[in-house]
């Protein structure tokens, strides 16, 4: 390759380009990743309009974020292959294709297919695969570049609820999903335009074999597919732990007397302070890298679990609830950090979408499991107990990963 052409992927990387690029993702991803939400919003109305129980309403959210894990996997294969543009336009079209059709379901069945298969697939194009994008044009910012397209979902989650809740009482879940439909083509297409660029790091020759990054075929001393089988295990297990006040704090707060709008509240402060925790170790992250980053988060959101256990209060579960999502959102951005500071760019892409597939996972088992330990005990104490087991295993997974002999292969910039 010319000096030229290695100047042109230097000049790429960190450059305006590379913000903007960064800035679109960002709206994308909080306007993609509305699927998981919309759906939790609707569970009442569509639960009243099909006359089924609240277990057999809740399966469209199971079913959706198994597509939606699974769907981040060849999202992030095609976005390896042919750039990031191809899965995002896609996935627009499948989103209102899949909103419109689900508007018209007649049965739950129905709308299992169209709203978790349909939207949980279309959705997943702008969650793990633009994460691993978003890595590829970034250097000495990556952990801050990370932690700001990783907090897409909470800004999702933090925009959606309220805004599909309103427009549910004013014209119903019908007509909502087919605004959705319209809303997400519209605005979507028009931003992928600004993903087209592919990143010069995926070239075949983005630099001279002298210049070249020098990945190792054993990263930290392992298999590659060792090593991503530990971060697999570990995406799993912090999320299984993360999970527990996520998935049942207003039900907690609820039992315990405090009611369900405070519990509401307390998960939003969980998602606010989740965005502040995600950008904050992105900038730690830059400074003590990937590997530190995720022992450092998963030992206080482990500190924030035990927290849960003394304090039922309600002021005390307000910051308890606050602390736990500021100590938790650098967990998940940390996953693509270490991914791309140990595998070559080109297999960015499916390597972070299949960890955070299990991130995914880790929830959707975790909110389970958690309601299996209350109906078994009667308590959200053991609940909370079974969380921390599995993260002090997220814990154990992080120390052996430092541990392990092994620099990070930076790409030259």
């Amino acid at each position: 390759m010319s000096a030229s052409a290695t100047t042109d992927v230097g000049s790429s990387m960190e450059s305006a380009y590379a913000w903007t690029r960064l800035g679109a993702a960002l709206v994308l991803s909080a306007i993609g990743n509305v699927g998981m939400w919309s759906v939790i919003v609707a569970l009442p109305a569509v639960q009243a309009e099909f006359g089924v129980a609240r277990s057999a309403a809740a399966l469209p959210y199971t079913v959706t974020m198994i597509s939606f894990g699974l769907g981040g996997i060849v999202m992030g294969r095609l976005s390896d292959r042919l750039g990031i543009m191809v899965p995002v336009v896609g996935g627009a079209l499948s989103l209102g294709l899949g909103y419109v059709a689900a508007s018209q379901a007649t049965s739950l069945w129905q709308f299992v297919l169209t709203q978790g298969v349909l939207v949980g697939v279309a959705g997943s194009a702008t969650f793990a695969p633009i994460i691993a994008d978003t890595s590829l044009w970034f250097t000495r910012h990556r952990g801050m570049a990370m932690s700001i397209i990783a907090s897409g979902s909470y800004l999702a989650g933090t925009v959606w609820p309220p805004v599909v809740q309103h427009f549910i009482q004013s014209t119903g879940w019908r007509w909502t999903y087919v605004g959705i439909a319209i809303f997400c083509v519209a605005t979507m297409l028009p931003l992928a335009l600004v993903l087209r660029r592919r990143s010069p790091l995926t070239a075949p020759s983005a630099f001279p074999t002298s210049l070249a990054p020098s990945w190792s075929r054993r990263p930290l001393g392992m298999a590659p597919a060792a090593l991503q089988t530990v971060l697999i295990i570990a995406g799993l297990s912090c999320c299984v732990a993360m999970s527990m006040p996520q998935v049942h704090i207003v039900a907690y707060s609820g039992d315990l007397g405090h009611g369900a709008a405070s519990g509401a509240r307390m998960l939003s402060l969980m998602l606010g302070f989740g965005i502040v925790s995600r950008l904050a170790s992105g900038w730690i992250c830059d400074r003590i890298g990937g590997r530190r980053t995720l022992l450092l988060g998963s030992s206080l959101q482990a500190l924030a679990l035990v927290l849960f256990l003394p304090f039922d209060g309600l002021a005390s579960l307000y910051i308890v609830s606050a602390l736990f999502g500021l100590f938790q959102g650098g967990i998940v951005p940390a996953y693509a950090v270490i991914i791309r500071e140990f595998f070559p760019p080109e297999e960015a892409g499916v390597r972070v979408a299949t960890v955070l597939m299990a991130t995914v996972f880790g929830m959707a088992l975790g909110g389970w499991m958690s309601g299996v330990v209350f109906d078994l005990t009667g308590s959200y104490q053991t609940a909370f107990l079974n969380g921390i087991l599995w993260n002090l295993l997220n814990i154990g997974i992080a120390l052996g990963l430092l541990r392990r002999p092994g620099r990070p292969a930076y790409s030259t910039s």
